[in-house]
């Protein structure tokens, strides 16, 4: 009889073992890399960017509603030289927007600034007793700025606001309470969206502050929200990434960071559209590549890291940073890399694409600024930590920690 209960027991863990192996390799299997095509769901045309209204240059996170981080219009390259410095004297962790001659940004102690472009001498200052983690937007004489819980900074609990600003007094033209948020708003048409850590985007009257609607996804919602073509695309810590309708918010299509060993990754990065893609990072070190109208998995390609970096989408890449320290282009059709580059630290903050440079910054606090097409150095500087560069046609404005630089080039543009 024992030994019968011996070999019993023997068999079970065998055949648990044995589960317990397909299990892993199915995880594996299904985590796989994929390669995409150039056939599915990809198209070759870009919309061009929006502006939203006279005098705006850089109305939000990522350049425009499509969050594709790349300046349109603007000429300058390196090497450059040290027009001014302004001193914030705490952390920015996000850069400014650009409009009316000034530069509106916030300061992770709540300090919201508007300093003028040419000089770097302030305009005007608004002490919050809120903690901030974004940049703002910028439309029609408004700047809208997201805000996290009350201080301490980094504390849970509390709740966030969206406040709007008149762009030029600082004056407070509406404030809408909302869950503790470091999503950076954008404007299309008369609405703001903005998302929480509550999981819900909102999408309020940009004017007056009215709710149109509010989703409620499955998540945090940490990273901005990007909007083309009547949708509203965002991804989620619950694994997440969803479509939702612009003018409703009701949900279009729902997909998911593939399966892997322990959690699975949660989206921290801003989607970018383009190409009738959705591309976007996650913190299982993977990039996604997902169909615009029906959120299928097109392509993911490990980085070796965490993918906090939002990607910059430019002539048929897609350039991405990660906490491995390697900055790298993929092709936007199939996810195939075209070139990669070793940087001194790891990627957090995202890039930024200005007159075929690409430029982006690591956590040892050096910028770089690479020949966009062949991944070559062209230029360095020795501030910059998370998203540093902005620019207009006069500037590039470049977020240090706790600085903002105007930075003008050395040569005349020709």
């Amino acid at each position: 009889m024992r030994r019968r209960l011996v070999y019993g027991g023997a068999g079970t863990l065998i055949v648990a073992l044995i589960a317990a192996g397909a299990y892993v390799l199915h995880v594996r299997q299904a985590g796989r890399d994929i390669r995409g095509s150039s056939t599915e769901q990809f198209v070759t045309t870009i919309a061009p960017p929006v502006i939203t209204g006279p005098g705006v240059v850089w109305p939000a996170y990522g350049f425009d509603a499509s969050r594709r981080r790349v300046a349109v219009g603007i000429t300058l390259r390196p090497p450059f030289r040290q027009a001014w410095l302004f001193h914030a004297q705490t952390l920015v962790e996000f850069p400014p927007v650009v409009a009316y001659g000034r530069l509106y940004f916030a300061t992770n102690s709540g300090m919201v600034f508007a300093i003028n472009a040419t000089t770097g001498l302030r305009a005007w200052a608004h002490q919050t007793d809120r903690c901030q983690a974004a940049s703002p937007a910028v439309a029609d004489a408004t700047v809208y700025v997201a805000f996290l819980n009350p201080r301490p900074c980094n504390a849970s609990g509390g709740k966030g606001h969206i406040v709007a600003y008149w762009a030029g007094s600082g004056d407070v033209r509406w404030s809408r309470p909302i869950g503790p948020s470091e999503t950076s708003p954008v404007v299309v048409g008369d609405s703001v969206y903005v998302g929480d850590w509550d999981g819900y985007v909102y999408a309020f009257s940009a004017r007056t502050g009215r709710l149109w609607w509010k989703f409620k996804s499955d998540g945090k919602v940490k990273g901005g929200v990007a909007v083309v073509g009547g949708r509203v695309y965002f991804g989620t810590y619950g694994s997440s990434v969803y479509a939702v309708s612009a003018t409703t918010g009701k949900e279009i299509w729902r997909s998911s960071a593939q399966q892997r060993l322990g959690s699975a990754g949660h989206f921290y990065a801003t989607p970018a559209v383009a190409y009738g893609r959705v591309y976007v990072g996650a913190t299982d070190g993977k990039v996604y590549s997902f169909g615009a109208d029906t959120g299928d998995l097109i392509w993911s390609h490990y980085t070796g890291g965490y993918v906090y970096s939002s990607s910059a989408v430019w002539h048929d890449l897609v350039l991405t940073g990660s906490y491995s320290g390697r900055f790298s282009a993929y092709d936007a059709a199939t996810g195939d890399t075209r070139w990669t580059f070793d940087a001194d630290g790891r990627i957090s903050g995202s890039p930024t694409v200005v007159a075929g440079i690409v430029y982006f910054a690591t956590l040892k606090g050096t910028t770089y600024g690479l020949d966009a097409l062949t991944g070559k150095q062209v230029w360095t500087f020795p501030d910059g930590k998370y998203s540093p560069v902005v620019a207009d046609t006069h500037r590039v404005y470049l977020t240090g920690y706790g600085r903002i630089y105007g930075l003008e080039p050395s040569h005349p543009v020709g």
